[in-house]
């Protein structure tokens, strides 16, 4: 009975339904959304490629020219790996650059969209996923390809698929996204937890990181290695972050001592306020205590036998919500992290996912409609605008809800019983081994 449901959900009723179940359906979305992308990023209004070619150009023509290696030579806000593709991006000379790094960037997504839909018979539950990320995408904007992070969110998709069926591969992917922006380093934390093969996770993770730093110490980093962690301590309360809501209230309030200022070190809007330096502060310490306590519930339910088919989606989502709600920086790109613990959730328990997949892909509008086309009017903290990241935060903190509530129930009596899944959650839990 339950593989003739699996059959049964697996067959389209209708021939639009058999078209856009097809893989040419789905690469010809593909091809459409990344143009779209590509697009609004050379012509779209804001400058949404400003940072790529203004910013990531310039370290990366610097180094070229002998000047000054960032990570290496000084210490840098990333950790050593993002110069990777910003180097590569040089390829084809300065003068392309944008296109460069837009491509590197689609390349990189075909590559891990390839990998959610498989070899073998497309299933239902990847065609819902890759047909959500492919819209989450394009709520999204332009923001999601123009970025140093659109290269994490390839390497977590791919790295989550895998966890299932290949740890130790998954543990190598999202630690070498770890090394080019912080965030997956929470994955590799929720896989940790919710594999039982953790030792092998542990190990890759550990000697992989080793082997980045001796080649950077060899390069001449000394210190500088670690110098993304003292870069993110010192900087302020961007305007994006969501401690930052309460201060652009009292902005639109016309409370006075209240301002947006330009960090031309950090090249971020920040809070210029009575007691934003606090809160800033008190980020990284909330961000500890908040990440504690949901691993802390996930190790509660991996003791209590939860598969990690059930424990690894929510937990992993629930770990990228508070590094997004507990961070100081709140810049745009990070909605881009969402997508991998959604896609996963999406191909593993799909009937499980409609309210994260829709909230995430809410929270994804709700950034492009504030950056990059009218960032100016949240910069003047006008307030339909300010309500919009109200409404977003809000919405960070409801999916952070969701995901608790998940993972705590990942642990319940049935994950603790011992008995054998059925055919059809057999099917379910092996898909990221595909």
């Amino acid at each position: 009975m339950a593989m003739r449901d699996v059959r049964e959900t697996s067959s389209p009723p209708t021939s639009i339904g058999r078209i856009l179940a097809g893989r040419a359906a789905l690469w010809t979305a593909f091809v459409l959304v990344h143009g779209g992308l590509v697009a609004l990023n050379i012509w779209g209004q804001g400058w949404p490629l400003g940072d790529v070619v203004s910013v990531y150009r310039v370290w990366a023509e610097n180094a070229a020219d002998g000047y000054v290696r960032m990570g290496i030579d000084v210490p840098w806000v990333y950790p050593i790996l993002a110069f990777a593709p910003m180097a590569a991006s040089l390829a084809f000379g300065g003068a392309a650059y944008g296109l460069t790094w837009l491509g590197i960037m689609v390349v990189l997504d075909a590559i891990a969209f390839a990998i959610l839909l498989g070899r073998r018979t497309l299933s239902r539950t990847r065609r819902i996923a890759a047909w959500w990320w492919l819209a989450f995408l394009g709520l999204l904007g332009p923001i999601a390809i123009a970025r140093i992070d659109a290269v994490t969110v390839p390497l977590a998709i791919t790295g989550l698929i895998w966890a299932v069926g290949r740890p130790r591969v998954a543990a190598a992917l999202l630690t070498v996204g770890a090394w080019v922006k912080v965030w997956p380093a929470a994955l590799v934390a929720a896989l940790l937890v919710s594999s039982r093969r953790r030792v092998e996770v542990a190990i890759i993770a550990a000697a992989l990181s080793f082997g980045i730093l001796v080649v950077s110490l060899l390069a001449g980093s000394g210190l500088n290695a670690f110098g993304f962690i003292a870069e993110q301590a010192g900087r302020g309360l961007q305007i994006e972050a969501p401690l930052a809501v309460a201060w652009l209230w009292q902005m639109v309030g016309s409370a006075e001592g209240v301002e947006i200022v330009y960090d031309r070190d950090i090249l971020t809007f920040q809070i210029q306020a009575p007691g934003a330096d606090v809160a800033a502060a008190l980020t990284t310490p909330l961000m500890i205590v908040g990440v504690a306590a949901v691993l802390l519930i996930g190790v509660r339910t991996a003791r209590r036998g939860a598969p990690i088919g059930r424990l690894l989606p929510p937990l992993a989502l629930s770990l990228t919500v508070v590094l997004m709600l507990a961070n100081k920086v709140g810049s745009p790109q990070f909605t881009a992290w969402l997508a991998a613990p959604v896609i996963l959730g999406l191909v593993l328990r799909p009937r499980r996912y409609p309210v994260p997949a829709a909230i995430a892909a809410a929270i994804a509008a709700l950034t492009h409609v504030i950056y990059p086309y009218w960032y100016g009017w949240l910069l003047a903290a006008h307030p339909g605008f300010v309500l919009v990241v109200t409404v977003k935060a809000v919405l960070l903190v409801v999916l952070l809800g969701w995901g608790i509530h998940a993972v705590w129930q990942a642990g319940g009596s049935r994950a603790s019983t011992g008995r054998v899944p059925s055919t059809a959650s057999r099917h379910r839990q092996t898909e990221s081994a595909d």
